[in-house]
């Protein structure tokens, strides 16, 4: 059983779009990470690179699913345009 240093809402994380990377201020001074990966396979867990602590992310894993979902569409549909203009 994991002891974690607090509870925090994804909403709270800042997410780098060009790293797919949410994160959250640590005390140590670095800052705890989770992938926008992590997410979409269920992770709830941010960790520390700098310390041993952890924090649970609360989020809804069904908006990530509704949005990978609707990048697997549109990249569907973007391979269709290509094969269709060659």
């Amino acid at each position: 059983m994991s002891i974690y240093h607090d509870e925090v809402e994804i909403e709270d994380f800042e997410y780098d779009e060009e790293e797919e990377m949410y994160y959250y201020p640590c005390p140590c001074g670095d800052r705890f990470q989770i992938s926008k990966e992590e997410l979409f396979e269920g992770e709830e867990v941010a960790t520390c690179p700098s310390c041993s602590l952890i924090v649970k992310v609360i989020y809804d894993p069904e908006m990530f699913k509704a949005e990978e979902d609707e990048e697997t569409a549109l990249n569907e549909k973007l391979g269709d345009l290509k094969l269709e203009t060659n």
